[in-house]
């Protein structure tokens, strides 16, 4: 597709890889606007465009107006961002977020989403991310297609209730299983062990399925019903009822999964 004039509002670890990724794809990052200049300075630097924290000095000339911003600063900035443009493409980048938050603010908006999780220092492969597009109209829901399916090989639509759910599964997947390793980590240097010996099994456990179902995949003393080493674990963790209630839950909701014929 031809090059978009595209106004990145975000300087955060969403807004940094696909800011890069859309450059990369050849469009044309006119502006990066932040409330904190250092990291809109930062960006904008990476970009190599300009950049402002001022909302009445964003751009006025853009095609798209890209917001990824925190969730709960969406209210405060899109009634002062659409006025920037009563006629470019506004989209934000939230998975938790409906569409609908644009209901009455301007004509043409709609949702880019990558389903990944960013860390600024640490790259990522945008080819590779899950994009999921939504928007007011066919036109620009067609648009939305061709822009991602420049960044990646793998782009979907998908309403705003299917994003609702992609988000609280990835929150599962990802969040809370980092959580778990966090707390391995500190169960291990606890008694003397680095968590370095757990990055083998981390990493079989996680290319099992790319070929296995989860349920399929799943191991250990919850799946096989051994309530003799579950309990023995719950003594072990005692003294930390809240990692036993939840060693407890999880048990019991591996062996109902995994057990429910």
């Amino acid at each position: 597709m031809e090059a978009s004039k595209i106004v990145l509002v975000g300087a955060g670890n969403v807004a940094t890889h696909l800011g890069r990724a859309l450059r990369q794809a050849g469009h044309d990052i006119i502006q990066v606007y932040s409330r904190t200049e250092e990291s809109a300075r930062t960006l904008a630097g990476q970009l190599e465009t300009g950049f402002t924290v001022q909302m009445d000095e964003v751009r006025t000339d853009a095609e798209l107006y890209v917001v990824a911003v925190k969730d709960d600063a969406l209210a405060e900035v899109l009634p002062r961002l659409v006025r920037c443009s009563p006629t470019a493409l506004y989209v934000h980048t939230a998975g938790s977020i409906s569409i609908d938050v644009w209901k009455g603010l301007t004509s043409r908006y709609g949702v880019l989403y990558p389903l990944q999780t960013f860390s600024r220092r640490r790259p990522v492969d945008f080819a590779e991310i899950p994009c999921f597009v939504e928007a007011r109209t066919a036109a620009d829901t067609e648009y939305l297609l061709r822009l991602a399916g420049g960044l990646s090989q793998c782009v979907y639509e998908a309403t705003s209730a299917q994003r609702l759910y992609l988000h609280v599964a990835a929150v599962f997947a990802c969040n809370f299983t980092n959580h778990l390793y966090a707390v391995c980590q500190q169960l291990l240097e606890e008694h003397g062990l680095p968590f370095e010996v757990m990055l083998p099994l981390i990493d079989e456990t996680a290319r099992k399925v790319h070929q296995l179902p989860p349920a399929e995949a799943q191991t250990g003393p919850a799946r096989r019903g051994d309530t003799t080493v579950m309990e023995h674990h719950l003594q072990l963790l005692h003294d930390r009822p809240e990692l036993a209630a939840v060693y407890d839950i999880l048990s019991k909701s591996i062996y109902s999964m995994t057990h429910h014929d």
